[in-house]
C-alpha cells in the first residue's frame, strides 16, 4: 500500500506554490495523526491563499487534535463563513464547539451540516449523538431510522460508539464496527512481524488508553495492575498513555503499578504503533476501541502479535487487527458470540475490575445537595445521551409510585437539564422532583452517592463505571439486561455480586421492584445491608483474585502465540 503522506509531501515539493497541494498534505498529516505537520501544512496553503474555507478547515482540525479548543473554534467558523454551504466544514465546527463547551452552538451546527446533506447518513448520525447528549429528542426516531437502515444497508461508515446508544441488536452493532474498520483498514500500512520472543521470555503485556489519569478507565484499572505488579512480577506490565498526565493521584499509582508508563499523547500514528513494537508487546490490550480519543490506526498496523478488545468498548471492534475480546459468560454469553469479530474469552467473574483502594468519604448534609431533607432519593448518574425517553418515562413512572420521592440526575451540557424537566412535566411529575448534580471530584462523588437509595439503570447502553462507583458506595442499582453487551454490564455486576434478583425481566417488572422498595423502608434497608455484605464477600471485588485469573488469561494468550496456535473461545 502507498503511504498517502509521502505521496502528498512528494507532491507539495512538486508544486511549492499551489495551495491545494498544502491542502491536501495538510488532510494526509492530519490523517496519519501528526497534528503538528498538518497545522504547518494548513498555514502553508494559509499564506497561497488566505481565507481558503478548505485551509482553514484543516487549520481548525490541526488545533482541535491538540486540544486548543478556542483556536480551532475561530478557525473553523471562519472557515464557515467563507462556505456557509459546506457540510463537512459545518460539522467539523460542531465537533470543535462541543469541545469547548458551546453545547447548543454544536446542535446548531451539526443541525446545518444536515439541513445542507439530509441524505447523508454519517451526518444524521452526528447530529442524532449530540441530540441524545442534549436530550433534544424533536426528530429522534426518523434520525435514528436512517442511520440503523444506512448500518444495515452498508451505506455508511457511523461512529461505532455513537451508535451503541440505538437500540440496535449485536449484529447491527457488527455491522456498523466491521464498516468502520474497513474504512481505516484502507488507509493503513501494517508493520513488518516481529521477531519471536524466547521460550522462556516474561510475557510483556501492554494497554493502550486515553484513560490514564482521573478517568473512569484508570479509576478502574488501577489496583488490578497494583495487584498484577505485586503477585505476577513476571508479567511486564506496559502502560501507552495517549493523553497527557493530568497531574492526578490515579495517574502517579497507574505509574508506579506498571513496569513502564508510556507518555504517547500527540504522537502520529505510526510512532503510537513503533513505541508499541520497539517495547517488545507480545500481547496488547485495546482500552478505547471507537470510544474516541483511542488510536484505532495504530492497532491497525499491528503493534503487537495478539491484540485484544477489553473494557472501554462495551461491544465488538469488527476489526481484524483484534483478535479476542475479553468478557464474561453473563455480559457476553455464548448467544451473543455471533456479534462478535473477536474469539471470546471469559473471565471466572465480572470483566469489570475496579479501584478497591478509594475511600468514600462522609456524605455532605442532604441540603448541601440540593436534596429534600427527607424523601427516598432515586438516581441515575449515567452520561445524558443514555437517557432517553424510555428510560426516563420509565423512571418517571417510579417517581408517580413513590410518593415525596426524587430522581438524582447529572447536570447535563447545554439546555438537557430544562429539557428533561419539560419532559417530566408532560409525563405528569413536578419537574422540581428532578434534582441536577454538577460534576464533582470523584471522591466527593463518592460521597453524595451514601445519600442515594436506588439507582434505576438505563437501556439500551447501561451505567458501567458509574455503577460500579454506586455499589462501592453502597447504593443498589437496578437493571433489566438487554440484548448487547452494552446493555448488560450493569447486569454482570449485579450477578457477580449476588444481586441477581436487581436484574430484572422488562419495564413493568422495573417499575413495580423500584416502587415497592421505595415504598417500604425496612425493604430498602435490608437490600442495602445485603449489598454491604456481598461487596465484602463476593469477588466482585477482589482485585488480587482479578488479577491470578487476568494473569492467567495472558499466560494462555502468550504460550498459544508462541506454539504458534490460535487460544480457543472460553465458556
Amino acid at each position: 500500500m502507498n503511504d498517502p503522506r509521502a505521496a502528498a509531501r512528494a507532491a507539495a515539493q512538486r508544486q511549492p506554490h499551489d495551495a491545494l497541494a498544502w491542502i491536501l498534505l495538510a488532510e494526509a498529516e492530519l490523517d496519519g495523526g501528526d497534528a503538528v505537520a498538518g497545522e504547518a501544512a494548513a498555514r502553508r496553503a494559509l499564506a497561497l491563499r488566505p481565507g481558503h474555507p478548505e485551509a482553514l478547515a484543516r487549520l481548525g482540525r490541526a488545533q482541535w487534535m491538540q486540544g486548543r479548543r478556542h483556536d480551532a473554534v475561530a478557525s473553523l467558523r471562519q472557515a464557515a463563513a467563507n462556505a456557509p454551504r459546506h457540510p463537512g466544514i459545518a460539522v467539523w465546527l460542531g465537533h470543535a464547539l462541543e469541545d469547548a463547551g458551546e453545547a447548543e452552538a454544536a446542535a446548531e451546527a451539526y443541525a446545518h451540516a444536515h439541513a445542507l446533506a439530509p441524505r447523508e447518513p454519517q451526518i444524521a448520525a452526528y447530529l442524532l449523538a449530540w441530540r441524545r447528549k442534549l436530550c433534544d429528542w424533536r426528530g429522534l426516531d426518523p434520525l435514528a431510522r436512517q442511520v440503523r437502515e444506512a448500518v444495515n444497508a452498508g451505506t455508511a461508515a457511523v461512529e461505532p460508539f455513537a451508535f451503541l446508544s440505538e437500540d440496535a441488536s449485536a449484529a447491527e452493532q457488527l455491522r456498523c464496527a466491521r464498516r468502520r474498520a474497513l474504512q481505516l483498514a484502507r488507509t493503513v500500512r501494517p508493520l513488518p512481524p516481529p521477531a519471536a520472543p524466547a521460550p522462556d521470555a516474561p510475557v510483556r503485556v501492554g494497554f493502550l488508553s486515553n484513560g490514564f489519569g482521573a478517568h473512569p478507565t484508570g479509576l478502574l484499572t488501577v489496583a488490578l495492575f497494583e495487584a498484577l505488579r505485586a503477585a505476577h512480577p513476571r508479567l511486564e506490565t506496559h502502560l501507552f498513555a495517549l493523553n497527557r498526565d493530568d497531574g492526578s493521584a490515579i495517574r502517579r499509582r497507574l505509574h508506579a503499578a506498571a513496569h513502564a508508563l508510556h507518555d504517547l499523547a500527540l504522537r502520529p500514528h505510526r510512532q503510537i504503533a513503533q513505541a508499541i513494537r520497539d517495547a517488545g508487546i507480545e500481547v496488547l490490550f485495546d482500552l478505547r476501541g471507537w470510544g474516541g480519543g483511542g488510536a484505532p490506526e495504530a492497532l491497525a498496523m499491528r503493534p503487537a502479535p495478539v491484540q485484544v478488545n477489553w473494557l472501554a468498548y462495551p461491544g465488538t471492534s469488527g476489526a481484524p487487527w483484534i483478535d479476542y475480546v475479553l468478557a464474561d459468560a453473563f455480559v457476553l454469553p455464548p448467544a451473543l458470540e455471533a456479534g462478535f469479530s473477536e474469539t471470546v474469552l471469559r473471565l471466572p467473574r465480572c470483566f469489570q475490575p475496579s479501584d478497591t483502594a478509594r475511600e468514600v468519604p462522609p456524605a455532605p448534609p442532604r441540603e448541601a445537595c440540593g436534596l429534600p431533607a427527607r424523601g427516598v432519593v432515586f438516581c441515575c448518574f449515567n452520561n445524558s445521551y443514555k437517557l432517553n425517553p424510555r428510560s426516563m418515562a420509565r423512571a418517571l413512572a417510579v417517581l408517580r409510585e413513590v410518593p415525596g420521592s426524587v430522581l438524582w440526575l447529572l447536570c447535563g451540557p447545554g439546555r438537557a437539564d430544562d429539557r428533561l424537566r419539560a419532559f417530566a412535566q408532560a409525563q405528569g411529575v413536578d419537574p422540581q422532583r428532578l434534582i441536577f448534580m454538577p460534576k464533582q471530584p470523584h471522591a466527593d462523588y463518592l460521597a453524595r452517592l451514601r445519600h442515594a437509595d436506588l439507582f434505576l439503570d438505563t437501556e439500551p447502553y447501561n451505567a458501567h463505571t458509574t455503577a460500579s462507583d454506586a455499589l462501592w458506595a453502597g447504593c443498589p442499582v437496578l437493571t433489566r439486561p438487554g440484548g448487547t453487551f452494552a446493555a448488560r454490564v450493569a447486569g454482570s455486576l449485579n450477578h457477580h455480586l449476588g444481586l441477581a434478583a436487581m436484574n430484572v425481566a422488562d419495564d413493568a417488572a422495573f417499575v413495580a421492584r423500584a416502587a415497592e422498595l421505595g415504598r417500604d423502608p425496612q425493604a430498602l434497608a435490608g437490600l442495602r445491608a445485603e449489598l454491604a455484605a456481598r461487596r465484602r464477600a463476593s469477588g466482585l471485588f477482589d482485585m488480587d483474585g482479578f488479577a491470578a485469573d487476568f494473569a492467567a488469561i495472558v499466560a494462555r494468550l502468550a504460550r498459544a502465540h508462541r506454539e504458534g496456535r490460535r487460544s480457543q473461545a472460553t465458556q
